[in-house]
């Protein structure tokens, strides 16, 4: 064959090529476009993020829900940011920590949709899962938010649970660290259903399968006697937070009914529906309030495996209703 015909050939073979890549890359879709898709989770992993003029459902191409990353684990996601004023402190029973939402124009986030009462709920636990608190901080007119936290040594994850207005409920995480002699806390071997605190006992019914809708029963007694009387707290009568161990993985999981809807009782028992994402080892965190003063209840539950149930776990810490003033009198527990 000449040397003009391979050339010929040459070029053919190279325009077909370019040709093949360019119809595929057309099917495949820009990689940027399915890695956000890929990223998106949600408040309760299994919302899409979205915003002010950003669509609000799974756009073309994006993975199913069961394949959406869990709330918490990204500290910008859906074109919004958790800025932490600062990331380094010394320990403190009432350490300022103050940070902004930033939107996607780069600025603080000032108008919120409230979700449970509040515009944005502040989870706080160290990354030994002790130390828990779920705090609601004070906005400024600038979109910056102010709390005290309970800090002890160690390196902490901060969760911001909140809806901008105009965009889907969103959390976002945020790491920060504090100085001093860490003393880890121990790790349960086996699963907690059983919690003490104040002198409540807190029992938890039920279990949960990864991708599948499970039910989840609280109990509530005190001396032996079944608490009918639970205060209304955050419009309901229990919070529920779940963190996926290893990763801290956040699942803000709600209660059925509501108070005053003529069905949901006040205690003895708060029932969650709720959805794990994988399988593996998840510490759960029960908020509920009695007689004006709101406790935390923790347990540990196996997803994919089944464990015995351990001993009764003591959860000390316990406090008041915040007042709506802020600052020091935030939420902590």
């Amino acid at each position: 064959m000449s040397t003009p015909v391979r050339a010929v050939g040459f070029v053919a073979a190279l325009a077909a090529v370019f040709a093949l890549a360019l119809g595929l890359g057309r099917l495949v879709g820009p990689v940027a476009d399915r890695a956000d898709a890929a990223s998106s989770g949600g408040h309760d992993m299994s919302r899409m993020p979205g915003g002010p003029g950003e669509p609000t459902t799974a756009p073309s191409g994006a993975a199913g829900a069961g394949d959406h990353v869990p709330g918490g684990l990204q500290v910008s996601q859906g074109g919004f940011t958790f800025a932490l004023s600062r990331t380094t402190f010394a320990p403190g029973a009432a350490t300022p920590v103050s940070f902004t939402i930033e939107g996607r124009d780069g600025r603080p986030v000032t108008a919120y949709t409230p979700q449970h009462e509040k515009e944005l709920h502040l989870i706080a636990v160290r990354r030994d899962f002790s130390g828990f608190q779920h705090v609601h901080p004070t906005r400024a007119a600038d979109g910056t938010w102010s709390t005290r936290l309970d800090l002890t040594p160690g390196s902490w994850r901060l969760f911001a649970d909140f809806a901008a207005r105009g965009a889907e409920p969103l959390t976002l995480g945020a790491d920060l660290v504090v100085s001093g002699d860490v003393q880890p806390a121990p790790v349960p071997g086996r699963d907690v259903r059983t919690a003490s605190v104040d002198g409540y006992t807190v029992t938890l019914q039920g279990d949960v399968a990864p991708g599948a809708d499970s039910e989840l029963t609280l109990s509530v007694s005190k001396g032996g006697r079944p608490v009918t009387d639970l205060d209304p707290y955050l419009g309901a009568y229990g919070h529920l937070v779940a963190l996926r161990t290893g990763d801290l993985a956040y699942l803000h999981v709600h209660p059925e009914g509501e108070p005053g809807d003529g069905t949901t009782r006040p205690g003895p028992d708060i029932t969650f529906g709720t959805s794990v994402p994988s399988v593996g080892t998840y510490r759960l965190f029960l908020d509920f309030q009695h007689e004006g003063v709101v406790r935390t209840a923790e347990f540990v539950l196996t997803a994919g495996g089944a464990s015995e149930p351990s001993a009764p776990t003591s959860s000390p810490t316990s406090s008041p209703e915040p007042t709506a003033s802020g600052g020091s009198s935030d939420h902590q527990h």
